[in-house]
């Protein structure tokens, strides 16, 4: 659920709602293709299910749940059942606080983010993602820049023109059992490194 806009100007909270821009299968199959995925998973941004159908096409476990559906992940104290790990698209809004609380209940996590999202030296960003990436906290193990762009995820509902991304991609993981600096990876919508 990571928000788009391909005009100069942001459409309002009003108008992109509760920020559903379903995940394209293809990012998901290139993250199977370069991790080893615990065999439970939780999606707690499932919207309507489109990383967990094609996690589950490749033989996982997937709990899902969304605001929509009645569940804030922002105010879940546990991860469902039994799942090891959190793979999401989060809103883009509050993609921060997302990974933030994600990292803090699982010990595994992939989040598909703008590659912006690393951007953590910004002053407007300095009170949201920039402690996700302090090195006295948990880093990222590893980060997945797409070399190509994704197809647009365009807003649930959107009725406009489609168009092509201008936005870079990435997976972010975050893993407790990584030692050592984070590691950064190319990756092709093919899964391919």
């Amino acid at each position: 659920m990571v928000a788009l806009s391909t005009q100069s100007k942001a459409h309002s909270r009003a108008v992109r709602g509760r920020d559903l821009y379903e995940t394209p299968p293809v990012a998901v199959r290139a993250l199977l293709a370069v991790e080893k995925l615990p065999r439970r998973i939780w999606e707690p941004a499932s919207g309507r299910g489109a990383i967990a159908r094609v996690l589950r096409h490749a033989g996982h476990r997937v709990a899902t749940s969304d605001i929509a559906r009645g569940c804030d992940f922002l105010t879940c104290e546990r991860v469902p059942g039994q799942s090891r790990a959190i793979v999401t698209n989060p809103p883009f809004q509050i993609a921060a606080k997302f990974a933030a609380h994600a990292i803090m209940l699982c010990p595994y996590v992939a989040m598909l983010m703008r590659l912006g999202f690393l951007e953590a030296g910004h002053p407007c960003h300095a009170n949201g993602r920039a402690r996700l990436f302090c090195l006295d906290q948990q880093p990222p193990a590893r980060v997945y820049v797409f070399r190509q762009r994704l197809p647009m995820m365009h807003r649930d509902g959107w009725k406009g023109r489609r168009a092509p991304s201008a936005m870079a991609f990435c997976w972010i993981v975050w893993d407790r059992r990584h030692q050592g600096p984070t590691l950064l990876y190319r990756i092709s919508l093919e899964g391919s490194r």
